[in-house]
């Protein structure tokens, strides 16, 4: 008998794709949900999308009589329950703290008292700041922040202290964190916490930390989401996607499926245990690029990008994965080529209704100061 799995946050975008991938390999999947209606919509029940042998337990993982129930008979636990979104988590700093970090605490008081055999958590690119980069000389450098001023002439490239511009490279997971949104720090604080009370009780803990993930059953009436499904919310009801900065940011988008894979690969292997791994695809992309491919795909040139020109408070300029440790030590390739994954999203999108929030988002983040 296969081991029986928790998955928090688990009739979620990533949680519901990872409960396929184990169901396929023979284990039995559980999800603790609160099924929030900024993600799954008002009197939402369960999702469509969600396999039917998943058990779906509603509840809240800040509340420890939900953590206990869904904890019984137990052998893995996936920990996928956060809030998401960097703008947002900039102004709602209490939900966001709130939700991730004591949400994780009450989890790990649950699993002092009942150990599993494995921990996985999710965390986060944006723990990084900006990505690393390299100097003139070929030296490997970790940028500063960029400067307000900068920003506001609209000068968005990083540079060293001679003023020469930097050069973006793959970023590893060595690269020291630097904290820039309230939601990167409180992603911080997930792993950290797994990490450090899984090695004090002995439950063997990884840390999985994903950049852009993009696929099927994202929230697409969710402006804090992830990019592709925001541009894709813009799309559906015929308006221009909105771009910070000038476009030519760089991302690493991996699809939701290589998520998974990537996660289930980090719980059968005993060599991950402890350690921290990069999910991406290994490739970068420019924000405006990506709009273009969508607006291909969805049959929407005519809806060209809108570039702002704004700078939004906790955004980065570059960062993309190095997934070589994940390689190495998981066996993890990514199976996904981007036009493939860009073409069945289109397809799924044709069926969906989206509500476009993102005007709406955006002026809650200027009247708040938060775009300069």
């Amino acid at each position: 008998m296969k081991n029986k799995v928790l998955i928090t946050g688990g009739a979620g975008f990533i949680g519901s794709h990872l409960a396929d991938e184990l169901l396929k390999h023979g284990y039995s999947v559980r999800a603790l949900d609160n099924l929030s209606e900024q993600v799954h919509g008002k009197d939402c029940g369960r999702p469509e999308y969600l396999h039917e042998d998943v058990e779906l337990m509603v509840g809240d993982v800040r509340n420890p009589e939900d953590v206990k129930r869904a904890l019984e008979g137990v052998d893995i636990v996936y920990h996928f329950a956060a809030m998401v979104g960097v703008g947002q988590s900039m102004y709602e700093i209490k939900e966001y703290t709130d939700v991730n970090n004591i949400g994780t605490a009450v989890l790990l008081e649950a699993l002092i008292k009942n150990p599993v055999k494995k921990l996985v958590v999710a965390s986060s690119m944006s723990i990084y700041g900006e990505g690393l980069y390299k100097n003139q000389q070929g030296e490997v450098v970790t940028a500063e922040e960029r400067p307000l001023e900068q920003l506001k002439a609209a000068n968005w490239e990083l540079y060293d202290a001679a003023g020469n511009q930097l050069e973006p490279l793959h970023t590893p997971e060595t690269k020291t964190p630097c904290l820039s949104s309230v939601y990167a720090l409180s992603k911080y604080d997930q792993e950290r916490l797994c990490l450090m009370v899984g090695r004090a009780y002995n439950i063997p803990t990884v840390a999985m930390r994903f950049f852009n993930v993009y696929g099927t059953r994202q929230a697409l009436s969710n402006p804090y989401t992830g990019v592709l499904a925001i541009f894709a919310s813009r799309f559906l009801n015929n308006n221009s996607p909105m771009i910070f900065e000038d476009g030519y940011q760089q991302r690493d988008f991996v699809h939701v499926r290589d998520v998974a894979l990537a996660c289930r690969l980090a719980m059968e292997k005993d060599e991950a245990n402890g350690h921290v791994f990069n999910v991406g695809s290994g490739n970068n992309y420019t924000i405006s690029e990506i709009a273009e491919r969508l607006a291909t795909v969805m049959n929407k040139e005519h809806l060209v990008a809108e570039v702002t020109g704004k700078y939004r408070v906790g955004d980065i300029r570059h960062c993309y994965a190095d997934i070589s440790k994940a390689k190495q030590i998981l066996g993890f390739y990514p199976q996904v080529e981007f036009n493939g994954g860009l073409e069945e999203l289109a397809d799924w999108l044709e069926g969906q209704i989206a509500y476009d929030r993102v005007s709406e988002a955006s002026a809650e983040l200027a009247a708040r100061g938060l775009t300069v």
